[in-house]
């Protein structure tokens, strides 16, 4: 006997966080009834009010330094004013300089993720989408890209002009010179330092406004991938099966965040998706299957339990697949409420991430290598890597204190990239990023970022391999599709904030390198600054139990040309699922 409202089909409570029921108004005011004020408000201290006070303040109190502490001290110490500053750069360096630098390139982009790429991002896809009604339905592709550059220049210059407004209303409030008499009215002070540094932040966002804009107009344009090679006759032909945000729930029925009722409920699709490839790989062995992030939904025990027991029928499929990071992975403080966040000081984000260290190794463990920091060549095994630090990583799963966390802190970072070598010196590897953000708040969980550290380390990978060819795998979409959209929603995707200067970083790899990648559920494949681009479609998300959901299967070879080509993929279907009934209990 049916219930009136049958529980597996989900309720109203299960689209409390979805974007695909709700909309971004409706999900905005639940945000603001649910959120907690005083963790919000401790946070601003933390992340906003602190840093901005710091950085005002700086220009007034280095002055004071100068003009008074600096004098008396050089009478002292002279002579040995200079040889004690080098000193202590050079301690600082040596023992702090590597998680300073982290500490320092996280917060630059995180300032441009807060400020600089969603003003000048929704800038630049608005003057797209007003473009695009003007230009005729059947446009040839050099217009539009002409329209896409001629928007990103537009709206650099918007964001610079907006901020050269702002730096002129609030110019009569600062002071960059000060003397001691200012640090005996500290609100005098925080009150010319707050003014200065809306200035100095304002003066930013006005030069990477321009910035930002420049390099997406003179950066070549993302276009459709025009056509595909013939598949060759003769010489290799590699498999990769290439899935993506298959958001892994810790119920049988469970809702996953974004799609609520909107998306196939528990992992049922993900079995479908398993039995498919052991069945393909049966017919004609692969060689490789790549997830790119978003593994489970929120990053939970249950959810990579239940990732590792769907896995665990198939040992000859977990013996080719390798994993990385997604935002959802790492960044969701709570499945159900996008208003709640983390203190900064919070050790939640650590523990999901070593819950994916943890699966990862377990997984991949003795496949992949992380970069020896010191060589820039390939080292340790992440089983390797890991194991020295096995006991505290229990210890912190078990305990999660801030203390233990602190003792953890570098070992993310450290593990990423992740890299499958190549078999022999002309195969195929591949370069596992970790292209998430770091966010305390699950409303901007989606943020991306590729670091400084890890771009260095594909170069420095790849060139000791040189006639290797490579798969670059990473959550986040580099650059927005150049496919017209309907409405503005479609258009404002979370690209990485440092997505056009990694573009550029790779381009040097051109012909040698495949670049893939998830986030947007979507499938997409094109070409940017002469990098194939491939986007995978999420098998679970976005449609509901009675419609059909696929994903690819990639041929890749060496061309003709000597580069790295993409064949046509192959797609796998997944048949709708409409029966949802549950057996009946036997009696006792």
């Amino acid at each position: 006997m049916l219930p009136i409202v049958d529980p597996r089909q989900g309720d109203v409570e299960d689209d409390a966080s979805s974007t695909k029921r709700r909309t971004l108004i409706s999900l905005a005011g639940s945000l603001l009834a649910e959120i907690s004020l005083p963790k919000l408000v401790a946070a601003w201290v933390i992340l906003i009010v602190l840093p901005a006070l710091l950085l005002g303040a700086g220009p007034l109190l280095a002055s004071i330094w100068i003009s008074s502490v600096s004098s008396k001290a050089a009478e002292i110490y002279t002579g040995l004013l200079a040889p004690i500053l080098l000193a202590i750069l050079i301690v600082i360096g040596w023992f702090g300089g590597k998680p300073l630098w982290r500490l320092i390139e996280a917060n630059f982009w995180s300032l441009n993720a807060l400020a600089v790429q969603p003003a000048y991002a929704l800038s630049r896809e608005a003057l797209r989408q007003l473009a695009e009604r003007f230009l005729p339905a059947n446009v040839d592709q050099r217009s539009r890209d002409i329209a896409r550059a001629v928007s990103a220049a537009v709206a650099g210059l918007l964001i610079c002009a907006a901020s050269l407004w702002i730096i002129a209303l609030a110019w009569p409030g600062t002071r960059w010179i000060g003397s001691l008499a200012d640090l005996s009215s500290p609100s005098n002070l925080a009150h010319i330092a707050l003014h200065n540094s809306v200035v100095i932040v304002a003066a930013y966002l006005a030069v990477a406004g321009l910035v930002w804009g420049l390099a997406d107009t003179i950066m070549p344009q993302p276009r459709d991938l025009p056509r595909y090679p013939p598949t060759p006759a003769t010489g290799r032909i590699w498999r990769v099966a290439h899935l993506s945000d298959i958001h892994v729930v810790g119920e049988r029925f469970g809702f996953r965040i974004e799609g609520g009722r909107s998306g196939p409920r528990g992992n049922e699709r993900l079995k479908q998706t398993l039995e498919k490839l052991d069945a393909e790989h049966r017919e004609r062995p692969l060689d490789i299957i790549l997830i790119t992030g978003d593994i489970t939904d929120a990053g939970r025990s249950p959810e990579w339990a239940e990732f590792i027991d769907a896995l665990s029928p198939y040992p000859h499929l977990a013996a080719l697949t390798v994993i990385l990071p997604g935002n959802h992975d790492l960044n969701v403080v709570d499945r159900a409420n996008p208003a709640r966040l983390d203190l900064p000081t919070s050790p939640k984000r650590r523990l999901r991430e070593m819950r994916a260290l943890s699966t990862m190794a377990s997984l991949q463990g003795n496949r992949v290598h992380v970069v020896d920091d010191a060589t820039g060549k390939l080292g340790a095994t992440l089983e390797e890597f890991l194991e020295p630090h096995a006991e505290k990583i229990a210890e912190f799963s078990d305990r999660g204190t801030v203390r233990l966390s602190w003792g953890l802190a570098g070992l993310w970072p450290e593990a990423f990239p992740m890299v499958l070598p190549p078999e022999n010196d002309d195969g195929i590897g591949v370069i596992l990023l970790d292209s998430t953000a770091e966010t305390h708040f699950s409303f901007t969980n989606a943020l991306g970022l590729v670091t400084q550290e890890q771009t260095r380390a594909i170069e420095k990978v790849t060139a000791q391999f040189p006639n290797a060819r490579w798969i670059l795998a990473l959550h986040h979409h580099m650059v927005e599709y150049p496919t017209a959209a309907k409405a503005m929603s479609e258009r404002i995707g979370t690209a990485l904030v440092n997505g056009t200067w990694f573009v550029r970083r790779l381009q040097r790899l051109s012909g040698k390198a495949i670049i893939m990648h998830g986030h947007r559920h979507i499938d997409w494949i094109g070409l940017c600054g002469g990098l194939v681009i491939v986007s995978a479609p999420s098998p679970v998300m976005d449609v509901t139990n009675d419609r059909d959901t696929y994903f690819y299967l990639h041929n890749l070879c060496i061309g003709a040309d000597g580069n790295l080509a993409l064949l046509e993929p192959e797609r796998i279907d997944l048949k709708a699922d409409n029966d949802l009934t549950v057996a009946a209990p036997t009696p006792n």
